[in-house]
C-alpha cells in the first residue's frame, strides 16, 4: 500500500475567528463571526468519517451577515481533541452544553436557536430536554431517529443501538488505521456523499476538505465509534417526543437518507414544521438560497411564542412530507 499521510497541513473549514474551550468534552475548537451584539445562533455539524464543521458552511457564512454564529468541531473532529478516549452520546451532548456556556458567557442566558444537521440532531435534541430554557428553536436537517426501522421508546436512557464487539474490532491497532485510510481515500469520500446527496453533483470543495480532516492524527478514533452505531440513541423517540418548542425539519426526498416513514407522530404536532425539500441530505449545500429563506421564515415566525412560553406541544398539522 502507497504511504498515506496522518498529518496534512489542515485550513480553517469556516471564516472568523477560531477559538477553543475547554469543558465538559474536553478541548473544543469552535469558529465564530458576526455583529458581537447580533443574536447567536449555534451550528452543529453531523458525525460521519469526514465530519467537520465544513458540514455547516453555507447556513454559516450567510447568516454571519446578521447573526453572532458558532460553530463547533465536535469531539474527535477538526481543530478539536482527537485523542485515543471513550466516544460516547454523552460525550456529544457535553459538547453541546459546553458550546452554550461559551454562548452564554458572551451574551447572557437567554435562549438560543440551534441548528444541526444528521446524527448531531439527536444530541442537540437531547441537551434540549435537560436545559430547555437555553433552547428557543431546534432546526434539524435530515435528522436521524425518523425511518420506519428506527427504534421507538426502545432502551433505557442514553443506551445506544451500538453492534456488540464491532469497536473492538474495528479499533485493533494492527488495521484501524489501514481500515480508515481506506474508507477515507477520496474517491471513498466522493462515493459516499454521492450516496448522501442522492446524486453525483456533490461538492467537490468539500470532498478536498474532508481528505485533509480525516488525515490528521488520531482522525480515526472517533469515526470508529460511529461505525459501531454507538453514537446512535435507542431512546431517541422518547427525547424528541419531550421537546416543546418550534423544530424545523428540512430534510432529504433522495439519497440514502429520505426514509422519514416513521415521523407521523411528530408531523401530527404543532411545534413540529417538515418540510420536503428536493435535495439529498444537505439541502444547505444543494439549494442554499431556498434552503436560507425558508429558515429566515422559521426564525421569524417560529420562535417568538417559545421565548415567551416554552408552550407544550398539541395537535395540529405540520408542512407535510412524503
Amino acid at each position: 500500500m502507497a504511504f498515506v499521510s496522518h498529518n496534512l497541513p489542515l485550513p480553517h473549514a469556516l471564516s472568523g475567528a477560531r477559538r477553543e474551550h475547554r469543558g465538559r468534552a474536553g478541548r473544543l475548537s469552535y469558529y465564530v463571526a458576526g455583529p458581537d451584539a447580533a443574536p447567536p445562533l449555534l451550528l452543529v455539524h453531523s458525525i460521519n468519517a469526514a465530519a467537520s464543521a465544513y458540514e455547516v458552511k453555507p447556513v454559516y457564512e450567510a447568516l454571519a451577515a446578521t447573526r453572532r454564529v458558532y460553530a463547533p468541531d465536535l469531539p474527535g473532529f477538526g481543530f478539536s481533541d482527537r485523542s485515543a478516549r471513550d466516544y460516547t452520546i454523552r460525550l456529544y451532548v457535553d459538547a453541546v452544553h459546553d458550546m452554550l456556556d461559551v454562548i452564554a458567557a458572551e451574551h447572557g442566558e437567554a435562549a438560543i436557536d440551534v441548528l444541526a444537521v444528521s446524527l448531531a440532531s439527536e444530541f442537540v435534541a437531547r441537551a434540549a430536554t435537560e436545559t430547555p430554557a437555553r433552547f428557543a428553536s431546534l432546526a434539524l436537517v435530515t435528522p436521524t431517529g425518523f425511518s420506519s426501522a428506527a427504534p421507538l421508546h426502545a432502551g433505557a436512557p442514553e443506551s445506544s443501538r451500538e453492534v456488540p464487539g464491532m469497536l473492538a474490532i474495528v479499533s485493533v491497532p494492527l488495521w484501524s488505521r489501514a481500515l480508515f485510510d481506506v474508507l477515507t481515500s477520496k474517491a471513498s469520500i466522493r462515493y459516499f456523499l454521492q450516496r448522501t446527496y442522492g446524486s453525483k453533483a456533490v461538492d467537490e470543495a468539500m470532498v478536498e476538505y474532508d481528505y485533509l480532516s480525516t488525515h490528521q492524527p488520531g482522525a480515526h478514533h472517533a469515526p470508529l465509534a460511529f461505525l459501531s452505531a454507538r453514537l446512535f440513541a435507542r431512546d431517541i423517540r422518547n427525547i424528541y417526543e419531550q421537546l416543546k418548542l418550534p423544530v424545523w425539519v428540512p430534510h432529504a426526498t433522495r439519497g440514502d437518507f429520505k426514509n422519514f416513514s416513521g415521523a407521523d407522530w411528530a408531523r401530527a404536532r404543532a411545534n413540529w414544521t417538515f418540510e420536503p425539500m428536493p435535495t439529498g441530505a444537505m439541502p444547505h449545500f444543494e439549494q442554499s438560497e431556498a434552503f436560507l429563506g425558508a429558515y429566515q421564515r422559521f426564525l421569524g415566525t417560529g420562535t417568538s411564542a417559545a421565548r415567551a412560553t416554552n408552550a407544550a406541544p398539541s395537535a395540529g398539522t405540520s408542512t407535510a412530507r412524503p
